[in-house]
């Protein structure tokens, strides 16, 4: 492995892209940790420290594991990426509905080309309506310092000032994902959102496992509230590497289709006529159900929450059933929005009757079903099936974390480094991983070289 390392900074032009790539992540991280003046950082920290406040500060927090943002800081970079996201998937979705937007996908390059602009309009629309509102939400909590405050109210220059600020901070990184889209190795805004969640890690490490060994002990069951007994942390290490085996295995598992393609004379040769197959992945819907769910999920925690602090007598058995660490019910409606999304995200991006017309036009056909309407109602049936198994497994490793800590009695400080083996953070840092090391497989392959996945 450490030759074929080598072998990869000894090409130029790929060399070249890996620097770039390191260099432009490590741009997006020194302005991850740059707040805005008028922010008060030592008030925000408390203010989220606040147990008033910890569904708001979960909030935040999912939204900045798939984000690449610092909402619990105002950053310059405090919104992320969140907003091009958002914009994406809107246009997706209405590349489904709109005939005009579906018309522009089926144009190729082009269409590509027109969506995407039409994206980044959307993108900077939506900066300044979240921006805007993010720095009400500052002035109203008494989040800035008081020095920039008249009369008690933050003036329209300096509202203004943070607003713009953190647009150009999401635009900045748009363009940035776009330079290591064209000049870099890997996908731009993946390789962003798996910089913030890596980032996070050693300070997880650090404050849930380290931290309570060091006060505790290291021994057979712990000492102490919350102690880590050798045995949890064998137990912790192994669950790590099956869980990574799980998601590596279901990321790069497919169902093949076996096809045939008809066979045409040319003259006095014959072609076509081979067997080939049709791959669909099992996981077709990606991660985004993960977020689908937990982020419609945090929405009524955290309102419960606020009205459990009102009328505890009539909202506290709610706020309770929809905390995450010990409700049933708040995993039962997770596991059911999973299953609801990657059926919903399936049907949107996989169209069995557009594959079908593709395999007709090209010749080929599936042994056993005609060509058209019996082909597409079999590719229907078997993307159904398939994706019930995903479902299946994004659900396995979402409620991984949650089900680690109530069975082995783990502190809810774990819940931290938990997220690390299961969760929505490794399915998308191993599925990131996979795309760059394909693409570098790619410049390897066509140099002649032995690819990172092959075997010596």
């Amino acid at each position: 492995m450490w030759e074929k390392i080598r072998v990869v900074f000894t090409i130029p032009e790929l060399r070249q892209k890996i620097l770039l790539t390191l260099f432009l992540l490590a741009i997006y991280r020194v302005g991850w940790a740059i707040p805005l003046p008028i922010v008060d950082t030592h008030r925000m920290t408390s203010f989220f420290g606040q147990p008033g406040q910890s569904g708001l500060g979960a909030l935040f927090d999912q939204v900045a594991m798939f984000s690449a943002s610092r909402l619990n800081q105002a950053t310059i970079f405090g919104l992320g990426i969140m907003p091009y996201i958002s914009a994406s998937i809107i246009f997706q979705l209405l590349g489904s509905v709109y005939p005009p937007l579906e018309k522009l996908q089926k144009e190729g390059e082009s269409g590509r080309k027109k969506i995407n602009e039409y994206t980044r309009y959307a993108t900077v629309v939506l900066c300044l309506g979240q921006s805007w509102m993010y720095v009400k939400f500052l002035t109203v909590n008494s989040l800035v310092h008081e020095q920039f405050l008249v009369n008690g109210a933050l003036p329209w220059s300096w509202v203004f000032a943070g607003v713009l600020t953190m647009t150009a901070g999401t635009v900045f990184l748009m363009w940035l994902g776009e330079q290591i889209d064209e000049y870099g190795i890997g996908n731009g805004i993946s390789l962003l959102i798996m910089a913030g969640i890596l980032a996070r890690m050693p300070y997880a490490i650090y404050d849930d496992l380290i931290k309570p060994i060091r006060e505790t002990g290291l021994e057979l069951g712990g000492s102490g509230p919350g102690g880590v007994g050798v045995e949890t942390i064998l137990v912790l290490i192994v669950l790590f590497v099956a869980v990574i085996f799980g998601v590596v295995f279901i990321t790069q598992g497919q169902r093949r289709i076996p096809t045939q393609s008809a066979k045409h004379v040319r003259g006095r040769r014959v072609y076509g006529g081979t067997r080939q197959y049709l791959p669909l992945r099992i996981n077709q819907a990606g991660v985004m159900p993960i977020i689908f769910a937990s982020s419609l999920l945090l929405f009524p925690s955290v309102l419960f929450q606020y009205l459990a602090n009102w009328y505890p007598i009539y909202w506290g058995p709610v706020e309770r059933a929809f905390h995450r660490s010990d409700s049933w019910t708040y995993n039962v409606l997770y596991v059911g929005l999973i299953y609801f999304f990657c059926y919903f995200w399936t049907a949107i991006s996989f169209n069995p009757k557009d594959m079908s017309d593709n395999l007709k036009n090209y010749g080929t056909f599936i042994p056993g079903y005609r060509p058209g309407r019996r082909t597409a109602d079999y590719l229907e049936k078997v993307m159904v099936r398939i994706t019930y198994v995903g479902a299946g497994f994004l659900a396995a490793v979402a409620i991984a974390p949650t089900l680690v800590a109530t069975w082995m009695n783990v502190h809810v400080g774990y819940a931290g480094v938990a997220s690390f083996y299961g969760g929505t953070s490794l399915l998308i840092a191993v599925s990131v991983v996979f795309d760059v090391v394909q693409k570098i497989d790619s410049h390897l392959v066509m140099r002649n070289y032995q690819g990172l996945l092959e075997k010596g």
